[in-house]
């Protein structure tokens, strides 16, 4: 799965600007109007980056960015401080509240682009790379074809999306509503068995005429990428 990008801004057409070119380039992406409703949102589920306006109503950018930066799940989330302000001590206040980049309005969409993607393959180079590799299983999200030991593996668009999400962060437990907001994203209704349905397509695909499964069920929780798996 590409990078979920949350981007706080209470200008509504600078926000449909951005939301446009980040989807265009492939980024999921998340919207909040005021800095108090994404500091909720933000409590509920971490994105990858935050574009973040200095002034907000609510919650100031400033004050959620250091919010951010005290709490251990978000102390090292990358963030890009937007705003009006260009001058040399207004950068320098942005930067030392613990924004990781700092861009003055208006500025060039495919210059803040680059720096998404200059933070995100910093911070989570799994997220941006091409081909994603596993033991002997790799998968060319530009290409859409996964390979295990030499042999082609023919998936359909879910199964290859779910182990897309699994290889982006091996030996990471995943419940199934987890995967069902990852894979199928939150705005579709799925029943949580469907999960148990797919991981065990994927499965009998991903392992004819192998004897290892890479793939752990953790019962009570839910699926992983076993992280002992090709380290035998």
């Amino acid at each position: 799965m590409s990078a979920r990008i949350l981007i706080v801004e209470d200008e509504e057409a600078l926000t449909t600007l951005l939301r446009y070119n980040l989807e265009a380039e492939d980024f999921q992406v998340d919207t909040a109007a005021r800095g108090d409703d994404a500091d909720t949102m933000l409590k509920e589920k971490v994105p990858d980056l935050v574009i973040l306006d200095w002034m907000l109503p609510g919650l100031s950018g400033i004050e959620l960015c250091r919010r951010l930066r005290a709490r251990p799940e978000t102390k090292q989330l990358p963030i890009i401080m937007l705003t009006a302000r260009g001058e040399e001590s207004e950068r320098v206040r942005g930067l030392a509240t613990g924004a990781d980049d700092y861009i003055v309005k208006p500025f060039s969409v495919p210059e803040l682009l680059a720096r998404v993607r200059a933070l995100l393959r910093r911070s989570s180079p799994e997220r941006v790379s091409n081909v994603l590799t596993f033991g002997d299983v790799e998968i060319d999200r530009e290409k859409k074809r996964v390979i295990r030991g030499g042999r082609a593996i023919d998936l359909g668009p879910t199964e290859f999306r779910l182990l897309e999400f699994l290889m982006e962060r091996p030996g990471r437990v995943f419940s199934r509503e987890q995967l069902l907001d990852g894979v199928w994203g939150s705005e579709v209704y799925v029943d949580e068995r469907t999960v148990d349905v797919h991981v065990g397509r994927l499965r009998k695909v991903l392992n004819r005429g192998h004897d290892d499964d890479p793939i752990r069920t953790v019962r009570g929780s839910g699926y992983a990428l076993d992280d002992r798996y090709g380290k035998a």
